[in-house]
This record gives C-alpha cells, sequence and structure tokens, in this order.
C-alpha cells in the first residue's frame, strides 16, 4: 500500500505549464528553468511560483546552475519539452532523480522531431512517454504511457497539441507516484524496436513528385506548418502547406507536372493527383486560388 502523498521539490526544466500545474498539485518548485523566452504561462510562473525561483533559458551547463540546483536539495529533477540535453551531473543532484516526457511511444521515435515521424511514417498510433532522464537521449526505463489515434486530418502542430494534454496527465500521474512513495515499475526500452525522429533537414523537405499521393500528403501534413514541404513551381519556390487528393489527373502528363483546374492547381503523383490547397510562395502566405495561378494551362511544374 502506498502512503499519503507527501508534497516534492522539485527542480524544473522545460514550458511553464507543467511547472505550474506541479505547484498546483501541491510540489514545491524549488527551481523552474524555462526553455523559451517566449514560454507560454511564463508571467503567471512568475507569478504563482515566485520570480526569484524562475530562470529564462540557464545554460545548463553553468556550474553555478549545478551549485543552486544541489544547495537546493530537491527530490525529483523533472523535464517537460527542455529543448537541450540535461548533464546527468544535473540529473543526479535530485535524490529520486530525474524523469522527462516524449511525444512518441519510446522506443519508438526517439529524437527531435518524433511527430513529424509519426506523421510520416503512417503510424496509426502514438502517444506519450513518461521515462527516467539518461546519459543518451530518450533510452531511459519507461515509467508511464498513454496511447492517442492520429487523425489523418492533423499536421504536425495539431497532433503535437492533441499531445499536450495526455503528455501532462501522464507527467502528473508519475510524479504523484513518487510522492506517495509507491514502488515504480521502470521498464527498460527494447532496443530491437527503437527508430529514430531526427531533425527534416532542407533537402529532405522537398516533394518528390514520384511518390504515391498517400505518401506526398503524409509528407505535407508531417512538415506543416515548419519547416514545410517546398517545391518548385514555374520556377518559383513554393512551401505547400496543405493538400488533398484529387480525383483524377490526364495520364498524358508525368509525375510533378500539373495544372489549374477550377481555380486549383493539380499536380500529377506517382499514383494519381493532388489539389494544392495553402501554401507559400517566395515566403508569402499563398490561397488555393494563388497557387492555382501559378499554372498556365498545360505548363508543367519545374524542379
Amino acid at each position: 500500500m502506498s502512503s499519503a502523498p507527501r508534497p516534492l521539490r522539485i527542480a524544473f526544466f522545460g514550458l511553464p505549464l507543467a511547472a505550474i500545474l506541479l505547484a498546483r498539485d501541491g510540489h514545491d518548485i524549488t527551481l523552474a528553468s524555462i526553455c523559451r523566452k517566449d514560454g507560454l504561462g511564463l508571467r503567471r510562473a512568475r507569478r504563482e511560483l515566485g520570480e526569484g525561483r524562475v530562470l529564462v533559458v540557464p545554460k545548463v551547463n553553468d556550474p553555478r546552475l549545478h551549485a543552486r540546483v544541489r544547495a537546493l536539495a530537491p527530490d525529483l529533477l523533472v523535464s517537460w519539452f527542455w529543448t537541450t540535453r540535461l548533464p546527468m551531473e544535473l540529473v543526479h543532484c535530485a535524490r529520486l532523480g530525474g524523469i522527462g516526457v516524449h511525444p512518441s511511444l519510446l522506443p519508438r521515435h526517439r529524437g527531435p522531431d518524433p511527430t513529424a515521424w509519426a506523421i510520416l511514417s503512417g503510424d496509426p498510433v502514438t502517444g506519450v512517454t513518461v521515462h527516467r532522464i539518461a546519459e543518451e537521449y530518450d533510452t531511459g526505463a519507461i515509467l508511464d504511457q498513454e496511447e492517442i489515434a492520429i487523425d489523418p486530418s492533423w499536421n504536425a502542430w495539431q497532433l503535437s497539441r492533441a499531445l499536450d494534454r495526455p503528455s501532462l496527465r501522464a507527467l502528473r500521474r508519475a510524479v504523484g507516484r513518487f510522492a506517495r512513495g509507491e514502488e515504480i515499475n521502470e521498464i527498460p526500452q527494447d532496443e530491437k524496436l527503437a527508430t529514430q525522429a531526427p531533425l527534416i533537414g532542407d533537402e529532405d523537405a522537398a516533394i518528390r513528385w514520384s511518390w504515391s499521393t498517400e505518401q506526398v500528403v503524409r509528407h505535407v501534413r508531417a512538415l506543416a506548418p515548419a519547416p514545410g514541404a517546398w517545391t518548385e513551381i514555374a520556377g518559383r519556390l513554393v512551401t505547400v502547406l496543405e493538400v488533398a487528393k484529387a480525383p483524377r489527373c490526364p495520364l498524358a502528363l508525368e509525375p510533378g507536372e500539373g495544372f489549374a483546374e477550377g481555380g486549383r492547381a493539380v499536380i500529377r503523383t506517382g499514383d494519381g493527383a493532388v489539389f494544392l490547397l495553402q501554401g507559400e510562395i517566395e515566403g508569402a502566405p499563398a490561397s488555393t486560388e494563388d497557387l492555382a495561378e501559378l499554372f498556365l494551362p498545360g505548363s508543367p511544374l519545374l524542379g
């Protein structure tokens, strides 16, 4: 049986919302290191946690930060979307070590861009994982997971937002178990199931029109709204943010060739075609009609 919850002293690293919620759960946020100057809830964190406890984008290798955390003697170090590697020297300052949340079902999609890779891979489900912070990114033992279905209309940003609530629920559950002194089942990750989710470089963001329609649609969704899938049309750089499967396309066209029809641009893929619905032309926002205007009747896609 677990005992009554004992509020934990927590050294926090990440976005403000989780620190605020953990404080409302009764825990003592001895230090809140925030990873973004524009982090949503930063003002509220300063107000509720205390100005002196909030640090914005501190350098995690700074010996002064390490000394401060050691002096605070936290029970637990918590990371919620901290964006750089936390040194184990810092993690070991906490009596119970450190835990973090990753927006995938580890060991699948380890790395900095798991939501994009979940869509690129055609995964029907993804989720969040609370795990031990280890020396290597995203490799620590699994403490909790929560799964969600991926809506086939979501882009990467929408999927990321859909994971916020389950990630906070799972984090608060895990911290609550530590606070109650429960025995926590720590499950080592199966290395045979591990996949990587690296950031997608500029060249890899290019659309290959020889791909199937399904793959083109997934590619656009996975990279929207940033960095965005891209191509060239009539010699102009076009970032494609939304497409839809087109019912037909003249078979005489080669993959990558396109035309305007009914106010929409149609581009041939490896096995069909897509409509271009939203994007940017040379960095400026472009509507469906703007994209269609790039095509003269019968003019091919360049590039």
